[in-house]
């Protein structure tokens, strides 16, 4: 009897093996094309998360700040957990995530994804939720995620929703089944090269101004979370000149943060002063900043951080500095490889 039931639970351990392998290997490694979906998982990885200042959103926080130059600048600690086409309802539940690891003073959340009322895109969905470790908050943030024809059980074994993989294996899923691609630096995701700003499509009309429901509502469990961790919470809309921020919706944010006393900074109407120009500090034509454009944002930010939200400069942390000084290290290696990249 006894023998029975160690060779089931052998079994048992051997099918967990093995389904545990096939879906490391048939999982999306995000390696050779839509490296972003390696953001998440790089936060986990990082060896002091006591970081002071935390950004949320899409590409326009990731693209958009570097926080080596507010280190550098200010001693500003901190962390950007952005991804692709980040929902609000998932940048609540990566703040709540955050706050079981330790609580920054400052959460920087960029309102772009206001105008989404549902997830737009499965892809998009897996680049945020796959890589989060399970909790409660990643839970809620797929129920809240899930668009209609997508199933919570593949999120709990992404094998059903992988396994058609088997015929697009190449070299870089066996390569990174047990380790991930490191493509960001404290969430920052590089690019040096320049492409001018040109023509900006006419924004086209809509028949309704108005952020939906459910948008708002997790603004508000932002909001009312960070109230309850003593976190300031500031908002922000990056210098992006396309897709295309309204009038009417810049009006009902500011509107929402004069209501409740919030900073909400519009990068867009303090370009000038940021000093970024747009022939120079944009590497696809004005959607996402390169990284001068970066680089200023951070100089910026970073003196309102310190200036406006009592931010530390810790640089006389022995510890932090020697992280920071590691990190500085492959910051500009991946500066010179780029050069070298794109001639420049």
């Amino acid at each position: 009897m006894k023998k029975r039931i160690v060779r089931i639970i052998i079994c048992i351990l051997v099918i967990v093996l093995l389904v545990d392998a096939a879906t490391r290997l048939l999982m999306p490694k995000y390696v050779s094309d839509v490296v972003e979906g390696n953001l998440i998982c790089e936060y986990y990885q990082e060896p002091n998360k006591d970081f002071d200042v935390v950004f949320f959103g899409d590409c326009e926080v990731y693209e958009n700040f570097s926080p080596m130059k507010m280190w550098q600048e200010y001693g500003i600690n901190s962390y950007i957990r952005g991804s692709a086409e980040q929902y609000i309802w998932q940048s609540y539940y990566l703040l709540e995530e955050t706050c079981s690891y330790h609580r920054p003073k400052v959460a920087v959340f960029n309102i772009q994804s206001l105008q989404f009322n549902e997830s737009q895109s499965e892809p998009y969905n897996r680049m945020t939720l796959d890589p989060m470790r399970w909790s409660a908050s990643k839970v809620n943030s797929i129920l809240a995620s899930m668009k209609e024809n997508e199933n919570f059980i593949d999120y709990i074994f992404p094998i059903l929703r992988f396994h058609s993989r088997w015929s697009e294996l190449k070299a870089e899923d066996v390569e990174y089944m047990y380790k991930s691609h490191t493509v960001s630096h404290n969430g920052y995701y590089m690019r040096i090269d320049v492409r001018p700003a040109g023509d900006i499509p006419a924004a086209k009309k809509l028949t309704d101004y108005s952020f939906g429901d459910k948008a708002w509502k997790y603004l508000d469990m932002m909001r009312e979370l960070c109230e309850r961790e003593g976190i300031k919470l500031v908002l922000v809309k990056a210098p992006s000149l396309f897709p295309h921020w309204y009038d009417e919706w810049d009006e009902q944010v500011t509107s929402y943060a004069e209501k409740y006393g919030l900073d909400y900074i519009n990068f867009l109407k303090v370009k000038d002063e940021v000093g970024l120009d747009f022939n120079t500090d944009t590497y696809d034509a004005g959607l996402h900043l390169n990284l001068s454009g970066a680089e200023k944002m951070a100089v910026y930010f970073g003196r309102y951080l310190k200036e406006k939200c009592g931010v530390p400069d810790r640089r006389e942390d022995s510890a932090l500095t020697g992280i920071w000084a590691q990190k500085e290290v492959l910051y500009n290696r991946e500066i010179e490889e780029q050069r070298i990249k794109y001639n420049l």
